[in-house]
């Protein structure tokens, strides 16, 4: 993916790294803790969406006899949306070159043979 692929066009879905500034400077202005604090709370968000998208497993599946079915994969597949954009707005709270960062990363793991080595 190029950094062109990234802005989105006219009638498409909108763009991701814009839509992460976007969500991070409307959290900055809201933030009731700044600074390290902040981040921290930030990062520990992460887990409270992890335990939402294992909840919804859960409940996709019927595991807890008691509830039953309680959610769809639908919902399955919105909690992890909502992990990746948790985690991409914690990024962008660590470094305003997030894009650059996931890219780099990216590319490490792309470049990363998937067989263990001999």
């Amino acid at each position: 993916m190029t950094r062109e692929d990234t802005t989105g066009t006219a009638g498409t879905a909108p763009a991701l790294w814009p839509t992460v500034d976007e969500l991070w400077s409307r959290l900055e202005a809201t933030s009731r803790h700044p600074g390290p604090e902040g981040v921290l709370l930030r990062i520990l968000k992460l887990s409270e969406e992890v335990g939402e998208v294992a909840e919804a497993v859960l409940g996709a599946t019927g595991q807890n006899p008691r509830k039953g079915i309680t959610h769809t994969w639908d919902d399955v597949q919105s909690e992890l949306c909502d992990v990746a954009i948790t985690a991409l707005v914690a990024l962008r709270t660590l470094t305003p070159d997030a894009l650059g960062v996931f890219e780099r990363h990216l590319t490490r793991l792309r470049e990363r043979p998937l067989e263990p080595p001999v």
